[in-house]
């Protein structure tokens, strides 16, 4: 609008508004944009004068918010409208004596979805208890949910007399694994390990029924429901059917961290003798895994969670990796701050024990222990490839060193960073560290400060101390697959002792998929999630005849490479001495 033109119809809106906050703004933008005193913006919009420097010293400060905050799609935050919707319903079939399980299936049959996480919570706010079952046989067969765990049979070793002859099943695939458990000799691992059974339920199939858990990627514990109705899962136990996970929860706290530790130091000797480790090389990565507790225990210590970027309640965990392999051949949680700088000595115990000697070199992160356990490690005759923190002092020698003082060395990787420069000091001293140490600053890995490494290899050739610390890195991307394939990240319990049975379960199946993906031609490098998603989650059917037990699995387009893969005919102990065989359609 050209000055002197007359304001259009609607103009008060702006010169007279009656909203506060558009008032503020109007008088704000005259006072900041058209350049009027405090005065006159006052007398414009109705201020006094000192009720606009009050104004513009707010504004000043961020204290003033004129505009309401953009808004996230969907509900508000704290509402839940879809529970808001099924609460009656909920209540109402409740009260007809059906459980959350049944709840949640009509409802999803109704049109009005609810999962038994929120039906559970709607009916602990409406002052429900839980559903105690009654003899009454109604009471299991309601056609809400047919099929579901009330209606299983009990957890028992079945009787193949009785066995069907034909079941489909969804995970047969999970079933491919029993060739390289029986090469383990899982039962005597668990015998060596002194693992208890029951009456009912030997130890080998407590094991197996939470390694199921682990190799079909189900996240805890009390998700086993998802798993009782499927007999390859059953099956792969030695099982009619698993057990329900009150009952998986009570045989984890029967265990101690001697049970994992001697059932670790049996499976890494299998291993040796399988391929799956090298005790030649005995070069080992080492690093802590810290796994978030989601809740206020007081009782967990703080450790530093990566993923979160911050010191959280978690607890500790630590894993050794095989160099040569890469795979996983220890794990522990029953770690404490007071103990954790101690793990490397610990990790060389077990496996002095399991080889006889101790390792010949350990590669580790700077935060895994202290100069005083390195001088330790030197004395015992280990070689240690690890960081070292950069002080001030220390940075000053490294800017105080010349161009010249460096020189360039070819790494065997692809990528950018492949010709670092380092400069090589034979002999530094370390705080806490008895004598000296070799200590090599290298540039041009791709990082913007130098990477100062120390070690007690005088021999090793500086290409060769570079290349092995930079392999260090795989230690990180297994801990992820891992962590990704297994659900290591979620919390089994807040008592370490039984997040310890955890971990080394996941050590077990990385170990059975590694054995898996060394049969499948083309498959060497991939993740384990490639061989669940791809291979154990193949459906197929389980036929059962006299003494032989046809896993016959359903064409996929990953069929070709299972039918290269040369599975054997296996007698499977657990399964009373029954051969299993494959077919590949």
């Amino acid at each position: 609008m050209t000055a002197g033109s007359p304001q259009r119809e609607g103009a008060e809106a702006f010169t007279a508004p009656e909203l506060v906050n558009q008032r503020r703004y109007e008088a704000l933008r005259a006072y900041y944009v058209d350049g009027l005193s405090y005065v006159q913006a006052g007398e414009r919009f109705g201020y006094t004068r000192w009720a606009m420097v009050d104004l513009v010293r707010q504004h000043k400060a961020g204290k003033l918010e004129l505009f309401a905050a953009a808004k996230k799609p969907g509900p508000p935050p704290g509402t839940a409208p879809a529970k808001y919707r099924a609460r009656g319903r909920a209540v109402e079939l409740r009260r007809q004596g059906l459980s959350t399980y049944e709840i949640s299936a009509r409802l999803a049959a109704e049109g009005t979805p609810l999962n038994r996480t929120s039906v559970a919570e709607i009916l602990a706010e409406e002052g429900f208890g839980r559903l105690v079952r009654g003899p009454q046989p109604e009471e299991s067969i309601s056609p809400a949910t047919p099929g579901r765990d009330t209606g299983l049979p009990r957890a028992q070793v079945p009787g193949f007399a009785a066995w069907p002859a034909r079941l489909e099943s969804t995970r047969a695939g999970l079933l491919l694994v029993l060739p390289d458990l029986v090469a383990l000799d899982l039962p005597a691992l668990a015998a060596s390990a002194g693992y208890p059974g029951t009456r009912v339920i030997p130890a080998v199939s407590w094991l197996l029924s939470l390694l199921a858990l682990k190799l079909t990627r189900t996240r805890r514990v009390s998700h086993v429901d998802d798993l009782l109705a499927d007999p390859a899962a059953g099956l792969l136990a030695g099982m009619a059917v698993l057990p329900k996970k009150s009952a998986l929860t009570d045989y984890s706290y029967r265990l101690s961290h001697d049970h994992q530790h001697k059932f670790l130091a049996a499976l890494d000797t299998n291993m040796i003798g399988a391929g799956l480790a090298s005790a030649d090389q005995a070069v080992f990565d080492l690093d802590f895994h810290a796994v978030m507790h989601w809740g206020h225990d007081p009782a967990l210590e703080k450790h530093y969670v990566p993923t979160r970027s911050q010191r959280a309640r978690s607890v500790l965990t630590f894993f050794a990796q095989d160099s040569g392999t890469h795979n996983l051949v220890y794990a522990s949680a029953d770690i404490s701050k007071a103990t954790q700088n101690r793990e490397a000595i610990a990790f060389c115990d077990h496996w002095k024990q399991v080889s006889g000697h101790d390792p010949k070199m350990l590669v580790m992160d700077q935060k895994v222990t202290t100069h005083d356990v390195l001088g330790e490690l030197d004395g015992r005759g280990v070689k240690f490839l690890t960081l070292r923190m950069r002080s001030a002092a220390l940075m000053r020698h490294i800017n105080s060193l010349a161009p010249a003082d460096f020189k360039a060395i070819t790494l065997d990787r692809p990528g950018p960073h492949n010709r670092p420069r380092v400069h090589e000091d034979k002999a530094v001293t370390l705080t806490g560290y008895p004598g000296s140490a070799r200590q090599l600053v290298v540039t041009g890995l791709g990082r913007d400060e130098p990477t100062v490494i120390i070690t007690n290899d005088q021999d090793a050739t500086i290409r060769n101390l570079v290349s092995q610390y930079a392999r260090r890195m795989t230690i990180e991307q297994r801990l992820a697959e891992v962590i990704r394939s297994f659900c290591a990240d979620a919390l089994s319990s807040t008592v370490n002792l039984n997040v310890d049975l955890d971990v080394m379960l996941c050590v077990l199946a990385q170990a059975l998929l590694a054995a898996l993906r060394a049969r499948l031609p083309g498959y060497a490098s991939v993740t384990p999630d490639t061989i669940q998603r791809r291979f154990l989650e193949t459906p197929g059917q389980i036929i059962t005849s006299g003494d032989v037990i046809t896993i016959r699995l359903e064409r996929r387009a990953y069929s070709p490479v299972l039918r290269k893969a040369g599975l054997p005919d296996t007698p499977v102990p657990w399964l009373g001495g029954r051969t299993v065989r494959y077919e590949i359609t």
